[in-house]
């Protein structure tokens, strides 16, 4: 379950939040206990930001960006998808592959995501909004000039910076699905210790590795 706690319909006063609840829930449901949405995730994305209402409100005005913005919805959704993998949120990564598939994208480039950097089904441009993702999310924006360079060949400058805030805006998502453990990121660390055999004791293995008695 998530580490925060979820907020039933019963507390939520906030119009906002009660509209969402009602068309993605249904307002018959009480997401908090009945959890399930349309893309098969469990919908506490939603209850867990319901904690605040100002934090709510400020996250789905971030996806009001898609009504507006002109950036091919295709080359965003691949900065949103790559964010994920990178990010390593099963959530966003999940979603966002739901998402290519609903505007047509081929099955060859939404399988081709995690090693885009081996495939040779993207076009240039979209080669280069993945590299460039990469420098967002993975270098913490050190962007090569040569990969902006062929943003700026393909793209105006408003479609760049539309680009830039929304996969950032996406790596802050996974972050927070993986901190707080919601949706398809409520999942054990998976890098722990494995326990050695029965026996094992405290065995030097360094004096086993290096031969010596």
């Amino acid at each position: 379950m998530p580490r925060l706690r979820e907020v039933p319909r019963a507390e939520v006063t906030d119009e906002r939040i009660r509209f969402f609840y009602d068309r993605l829930f249904g307002p018959d449901r009480d997401p908090a206990v009945d959890h399930g949405t349309a893309t098969g995730s469990p919908g506490d994305w939603w209850t867990v930001f319901a904690q605040s209402p100002d934090v709510f409100r400020h996250a789905v005005r971030g996806f009001a960006l898609y009504r507006n913005a002109s950036l091919d919805p295709v080359l965003r959704e691949l900065g949103q998808c790559r964010a994920g993998w990178a990010r390593g949120s099963q959530f966003v990564f999940s979603q966002h592959c739901k998402q290519m598939r609903a505007l047509g994208v081929p099955e060859e480039k939404i399988k081709a995501i995690p090693h885009w950097q081996t495939a040779d089904c993207y076009t240039r441009l979209e080669r280069a909004v993945l590299a460039y993702t990469d420098g967002l999310v993975l270098d913490g924006g050190r962007v090569p000039d040569e990969v902006f360079d062929v943003l700026k060949e393909h793209l105006p400058d408003r479609e760049i910076l539309q680009l830039t805030y929304i996969t950032c805006m996406y790596d802050m998502h996974a972050t927070m699905a993986k901190a707080l453990r919601v949706e398809f990121d409520d999942r054990p660390e998976p890098v722990v210790e494995v326990p050695a055999p029965d026996g094992y004791g405290s065995r030097d293995i360094a004096a086993d590795l290096t031969g010596e008695a």
